[in-house]
């Protein structure tokens, strides 16, 4: 992790709300952003913000996001979403998230990232699959 994260740096992320992004379970005319997409593309453009301020080797994963979702956004709209650096304790850091579309203010909240050693984590992983795959043997037998 670079010296160069600190409270304070922010990113925006702009975008056109496409048909991936919403939702489809109350028809064609109700296609709006979908909660989990939202989601996601806060997650990415707080990655992102992180990634030029990681050392080769590191990346990030989410913690946990609280976000209130006040704003329904059409098919086809624009979105802009602003991240900032609020917290930085050690590995972990907290983002404060605001959204908007051309109407309205669509979310606000936090989002918290933990920086990881992509390698250590890889074995970790690893280490987890061969345990689930044993409990998963055992359990059949």
């Amino acid at each position: 992790m670079k010296p160069t994260l600190q409270p304070g740096l922010a990113a925006v992320a702009s975008f056109d709300i496409d048909r991936e992004r919403t939702i489809d379970f109350m028809g064609e005319a109700a296609r709006v952003y979908a909660t989990p997409m939202l989601v996601r593309d806060i997650e990415m453009t707080c990655r992102n913000l992180l990634l030029a301020h990681l050392d080769a080797g590191e990346d990030s994963v989410g913690t946990r996001v609280e976000i209130d979702h006040i704003g329904a956004t059409l098919l086809g709209m624009p979105v802009t979403l602003t991240v900032r650096v609020a917290e930085v304790n050690g590995r972990a850091v907290v983002f404060e998230v605001e959204g908007r579309d051309t109407v309205e203010p669509i979310v606000r909240g936090r989002h918290a990232r933990f920086i990881v050693d992509v390698n250590k984590t890889a074995q970790r992983l690893a280490a987890k699959a061969e345990k689930a795959k044993a409990a998963a043997q055992s359990a059949q037998g």
